[in-house]
């Protein structure tokens, strides 16, 4: 396969923060990534690539065929955050009101790397796709991808994910079979009535009093309709209603999210709420409609993929490799991937959250110092996966 790649990423340190850096000023969102888009395609392209673009709007993907053998995909999310900055870098974000705050900056420059790597290094059988994916930051840019022909027009054996994770040890992976990250749905709920005066109330229908009998009833499902060794959660995160202090509303509007671990809570979660919006609507006289859009399925490694992922962050000289790790509650898109092919999405550490640095936060910024064995990872994984 050719030299040794710690190596080879750790004399390309200082190029691949320049990269990362580069595009940390451009931020982009879900599926408006046309400048990141032409960056990451013009870096493939000066590695010999011939880069394919468009699919799922923004995406790249570029391809190094070696004749017959396995095939394995390696994917990095592109879209940033409408988040304002307050870094101060020298290299923060130029474009007001947008960051990378999730660190998909350091991922595309990882997979970048990788992909100079081994245009210089190639493989001596088999197919590696370079897969650069819009729109992960809640828009489901793995399932436009898909529905796009990704994997038809791109065909993979095995797919392979990676997120730099705040908090856990750096230079550490960890991942699990089975379920890693939650499913992620959201809902909306109208409660429309009668307005009415606040000193005759008995005039309308106090949607006010209606939407807190329907907070409270929620938090019933996961309490006490859901086993209590199952993960889940419904948060109720806005209720909108009024503008006076003397008018009961009209309308009031919930919204909020639930995140579990399965298709049967999921089922079950759906289901009780239509019941309690039903039954709130009955006994208020007022009407309850209950939109739910189930969003992102749950993250499910595959057991045999996290075998191998985790054999190549050791390869790649990773600190510790954890492979039972508590799951998050919180969500990745790249669970479509995973859906259609078998696969395994880790974390990366990068150490402790300082001074408030957490993802998504706008005093985040990327941590350098682990490009290189991001990178590295990605060499080893798909030299493992092609040797399958």
């Amino acid at each position: 396969m050719g030299s040794n790649a710690a190596a080879y990423f750790e004399a390309l340190a200082r190029e691949m923060a320049d990269w990362r850096r580069t595009l940390h000023q451009h931020p982009e969102l879900a599926y408006e990534e046309r400048w990141t888009s032409d960056y990451v395609a013009e870096k493939l392209k000066s590695f010999g690539y011939e880069p394919e673009r468009g699919l799922g709007g923004t995406g790249v993907v570029a391809s190094l065929s070696r004749g017959a053998g396995p095939s394995v995909g390696l994917r990095a999310d592109m879209d940033a955050l409408p988040i304002h900055e307050q870094t101060n870098l020298p290299y923060a974000s130029r474009i007001p009101g947008k960051m990378h705050a999730c660190g998909h900056d350091g991922h595309m420059t990882m997979l970048l790397a990788a992909a100079r790597y081994f245009a210089e290094n190639p493989p001596a059988e088999g197919t590696i796709r370079f897969i650069f994916q819009p729109a992960e930051e809640g828009a489901g840019g793995a399932k436009a991808m898909i529905d796009d022909g990704l994997f038809a027009r791109f065909p993979v054996d095995r797919v392979f994910g990676l997120h730099n994770w705040p908090g856990q040890e750096k230079g550490s992976f960890a991942g699990r079979a089975g379920p890693l990250m939650a499913a992620f749905d959201i809902f909306d709920i109208t409660l429309s009535g009668r307005g009415a005066h606040a000193a005759m109330p008995h005039q309308g229908t106090d949607l006010l009093l209606a939407a807190a009998q329907v907070q409270t009833q929620l938090q019933s499902i996961v309490a006490r309709a859901l086993d209590p060794l199952e993960s889940a959660v419904v948060s109720v995160t806005q209720i909108h209603g009024g503008d006076a202090y003397n008018v009961l509303p009209a309308e009031v509007v919930m919204r909020g999210c639930a995140r579990h671990f399965t298709p049967a809570a999921q089922d079950l979660i759906e289901a009780r709420m239509g019941d309690i919006c039903r039954g709130v609507a009955t006994s208020f006289g007022c009407e309850v409609t209950l939109a739910y859009d189930r969003r992102y399925p749950a993250t499910v490694n595959a057991a045999a993929e996290l075998d191998l992922a985790a054999a190549a962050a050791r390869a790649a000289g990773a600190t510790s490799v954890a492979t039972e790790v508590t799951p998050s509650m919180v969500s990745e898109d790249f669970s479509f991937m995973l859906k259609e092919k078998p696969g395994c999405y880790l974390w990366l550490g990068t150490g402790p959250i300082e001074g408030g640095k957490s993802l998504h936060s706008p005093t985040f910024d990327f941590d350098d110092s682990v490009l290189a064995l991001g990178a590295t990872w990605w060499v080893e994984v798909a030299r493992q996966a092609l040797r399958a």
